[in-house]
């Protein structure tokens, strides 16, 4: 089997001007409006808010000014409101009255922070939209404050790497795996040079029927460029994990790549071992696969790599193909134990090459170079594609450049760097966990997406903050997105741990539930409480022959206690039709 990249050919690029709120450059300067004032221990004031309110106001009549005591801190602190109107002079004049009080240990002002999501330096970070615009882009720049991807390696599996300054002090070595030396255009098989020697065709049909001459598209290294271009280094680009290293692996020559060699390359990637190869003394953590054939189903050497990779801790993300079809019908996109993503353009819409259906799992910014009604070949919006690096050779490699892509092999990229920095964020992750993180903190599409994009466009910020904990949603969310195969005539279970909580349940539980099958109306699905109690979700239907169950169940369960395990437990009664759970969740 032959897979090829899911990219479209390099255009122009036209510079766009940032968004004045990306412009940050000096702090704003806020006035003080309250102080903190510590008394010493032992005074009436440290123990007492009454002592401290009399203080207070006797230090308002002292100054003139308008004082009030408003709480006491956690710290023992006693804040202080000076009113929206108080000078320099004023707040000078207050905190003099209160150091000059033998009871005062110490009297500080009220100063304000801000987020310190500084606009990276690189000189083309204007164009990078995909990145920082509200309506379409993947809300990053607020996730660097947390994280950058230090400590983590993505394996970009993919035609190779060409040289480029903006990416080489993140390149670390990788490998390549193209076994047939007439494709891989090195004069040899596989070795430890992952150089990418062009995939460039003379003649049309020389990759089979309907295939075109073409230049070498550098496609891996475009894809490297938008997960870990270096970044505030007064050049070209940034990258989504910008801390992360990056490691190519080469799968993709001349008429693209061979299913066997990719498993091979998954497998060295994430730490597994290859016959004649030697062990990757850098595995990865995450893993980008921005390319895929078509196929029905997943072919048993892909699914046994993948699931080898993830059993090592490593994510697998993948392109959902280009097709404006359903992703059912490509490869690796079909296969579980990944996380497949569809692209969105600048207007927050599925692309309108994007594949789509039940099987991706999120949507991401891949762009478009033109619009759908304009005429296939032509480039009429290249400001509105995804720009990184590449080269401007048209065969080997020339002198380095950058130009915008389309395709959804520019969305995986997006998806690989996010889980670079949950990786990154929080070390502990497993793959399910860091897949959970991003579907579940996905927003919906501002456009529209017929055929399904998954949970929506994910969100850097919402993904990074919800496995810190540094912003809890509107509820507490528990997940688990491990897969779990549902046979006919079958009960299986999903297990989700809930710690930390107290007291009972909420009587407005939410319980989201993403299940692939067809003809869902052999499915009971039930909801099974810590304490063994059973509320039923969802009841047989002979008449129901609609594929999936994607949806988020309401339930009261007040009556029981929320720390414990639930679980999902689903039953198939019939014969003729089987799945998966995909993932679930639990909302408090």
């Amino acid at each position: 089997m032959t897979s090829g990249a899911f990219a479209a050919t390099p255009v122009a690029a036209s510079p766009k001007p940032a968004p004045a709120s990306q412009a940050m450059g000096t702090l704003p300067s806020a006035p003080v409006e309250k102080v903190i004032v510590t008394y010493k221990n032992r005074t009436a004031e440290a123990g007492s808010n009454a002592a401290a309110k009399s203080d207070t106001a006797e230090k308002a009549a002292k100054t003139g000014e308008k004082l009030s005591f408003e709480r006491r801190l956690a710290g023992g602190g006693a804040l202080v409101d000076l009113g929206d109107e108080a000078t320099k002079q004023d707040v000078a004049e207050v905190m003099d009255a209160f150091r000059a009080d033998p009871a005062v240990a110490s009297v500080e002002p009220d100063i304000r922070a801000y987020a310190m999501a500084v606009t990276p330096n690189d000189t083309d970070y204007a164009k990078q939209w995909d990145l920082f615009e509200a309506t379409g882009g993947m809300n990053v720049p607020a996730a660097w404050d947390k994280t950058t991807g230090s400590g983590v390696t993505v394996a970009v599996i993919d035609t190779g790497y060409a040289a480029h300054s903006d990416l080489a002090s993140n390149v670390i070595a990788g490998y390549d795996f193209i076994s047939t030396s007439a494709d891989a255009r090195d004069g040899n098989g596989r070795d430890a040079d992952a150089k990418d020697e062009g995939d460039w065709n003379a003649t049309d049909g020389e990759c089979g029927t309907g295939s075109k001459a073409s230049t070498s598209s550098w496609h891996g290294t475009h894809v490297a460029g938008t997960i870990g271009a270096v970044t505030n280094n007064t050049k070209g680009i940034a990258g989504i994990a910008y801390n992360a290293k990056i490691q190519p692996v080469r799968v993709l020559g001349k008429c693209g790549g061979s299913s066997s060699d990719i498993a091979d390359a998954i497998t060295w990637a994430s730490g597994g071992s290859v016959p004649g190869v030697p062990a990757n003394p850098n595995p990865a953590k995450v893993i980008n696969l921005s390319l895929g054939g078509a196929s029905s189903t997943c072919p048993s050497v892909y699914q046994t790599a993948i699931n080898g990779a993830v059993s090592r801790g490593t994510t697998v993300v993948v392109a959902a193909g280009n097709s404006n079809a359903n992703a059912s019908g490509f490869t690796p996109a079909n296969c579980s134990g990944v996380i497949t993503v569809a692209s969105t353009n600048r207007a927050g819409a599925r692309s309108y090459y994007s594949n789509y259906g039940t099987i991706v799992d999120v949507a991401a910014p891949g762009g478009e170079t033109r619009n759908a009604t304009d005429t296939p070949g032509t480039v009429t919006t290249p400001e509105n594609a995804i720009y990184s690096t590449l080269n401007s050779g048209t065969t080997v490699q020339s002198t380095e450049n950058y130009k915008p892509y389309q395709g959804t092999s520019m969305a995986a990229p997006h998806i690989a760097g996010l889980a670079a920095l949950l990786k990154s964020a929080k070390s502990t992750l497993t793959p399910a966990e860091i897949e959970s993180a991003i579907k579940n903190t996905a927003r919906p599409l501002p456009g529209t997406c017929t055929g399904g994009c998954g949970t929506g466009i994910a969100d850097a910020t919402k993904a990074v903050d919800s496995v810190l904990n540094t912003t809890p949603p509107s509820g507490t969310v528990f997940s688990n997105a491990t897969n779990v195969t549902i046979s006919d005539n079958t009960t299986v279970s999903s297990s989700i741990a809930v710690t930390g909580l107290t007291g009972n349940a909420p009587a407005t539980l939410k319980v989201g539930v993403d299940i692939k099958h067809t003809w869902r109306g052999d499915l009971v699905i039930d909801l099974v409480a810590p304490d063994g109690t059973v509320r039923n979700l969802k009841t047989s239907s002979s008449s129901d022959s609609a594929d999936n169950v994607l949806t988020t169940y309401t339930v009261d369960a007040s009556s029981e206690l929320a720390n414990g395990t639930w679980k999902l437990q689903v039953r198939d009664v019939a014969s003729g039709d089987t799945g998966y759970i995909d993932s679930w969740s639990l909302t408090f």
